[in-house]
């Protein structure tokens, strides 16, 4: 990446990364955070929370992005009305999700203050929906897209591969909309939105890119654009594997 771009895209603090079951967020994710030279957050923020609270790595992933776990549920109903016969239940059994929450939020709070993280979904759209320098990624794709790359990367039949897809989507979609009254589909969470039907992972990071570098410098001259201009053309012709003719002239807004 060119030196000048790197420079003015590392004034930003952070990318979040909300994301379809299958649309390839998770590797677009990593991708980025390669080639920024940023940490990548995925799974490391389940290991912290339960490493704070004390509790198991199994107990958090119970939570992670999902439901109350169930055991949690049946375990916390059965300490309000048989509270003696719970005692030799461990302490990390009766995680709560208010706990869970406001650790995940801690968590994420000091990663996007610490600064250069991109961050893959636990709601940090709407944790950090009031920072200016944090940029908001939402990757979606076509749902016959995603089954034949989940029936590909973890090897199941086509109808093995929608259940976990739709069950993926929906306890994702059940956790925004629990503890934030979100649902991941809400235009304004999100700066940018990519499908990547029309793209290649490559190409979404590139787009990423040239917006974290407008963000981050809003007002540039007729050289700075030509750069980007020059950079988003090289993308959408390695997509498309032929010449790029833009239709439009690029600017700011367009971005």
């Amino acid at each position: 990446m060119n030196e000048e771009v790197l420079t003015t895209i590392n004034r930003m603090r952070a990318v979040t990364i909300s994301r379809e079951y299958g649309s390839g967020g998770g590797e677009i994710a990593a991708r980025l955070a390669k080639r920024l030279g940023w940490q990548l957050i995925d799974h490391a923020i389940v290991e912290r929370v339960a490493s704070e609270l004390g509790t198991s790595l199994e107990e958090a992933e119970e939570h992670d992005e999902s439901s109350d776990g169930i055991i949690s549920q049946i375990l916390n109903s059965m300490r309000n009305i048989y509270p003696v016969n719970t005692d030799t239940v461990p302490p990390e059994a009766f995680l709560s999700s208010e706990a869970y929450r406001w650790t995940v939020e801690k968590i994420i709070g000091a990663a996007a203050s610490r600064g250069h993280v991109v961050i893959v979904g636990r709601a940090s759209q709407v944790i950090l929906s009031d920072r200016r320098d944090v940029l908001h990624v939402r990757i979606i794709a076509l749902f016959e897209q995603r089954v034949t790359a989940v029936m590909q990367r973890e090897g199941l039949d086509r109808h093995s591969a929608e259940v976990r897809i739709c069950h993926k989507d929906h306890e994702r979609a059940g956790y925004l909309e629990r503890e934030y009254h979100h649902k991941p589909d809400e235009a304004q969470l999100y700066n940018l939105v990519l499908k990547t039907s029309l793209l290649n992972l490559e190409s979404a990071v590139d787009i990423i890119c040239f917006t974290l570098d407008e963000i981050a410098c809003p007002r540039r001259d007729e050289s700075g654009w030509a750069l980007t201009r020059a950079l988003l053309t090289s993308s959408l012709e390695r997509t498309n594997n032929k010449k790029y003719e833009p239709r439009y002239t690029l600017c700011p807004a367009t971005i």
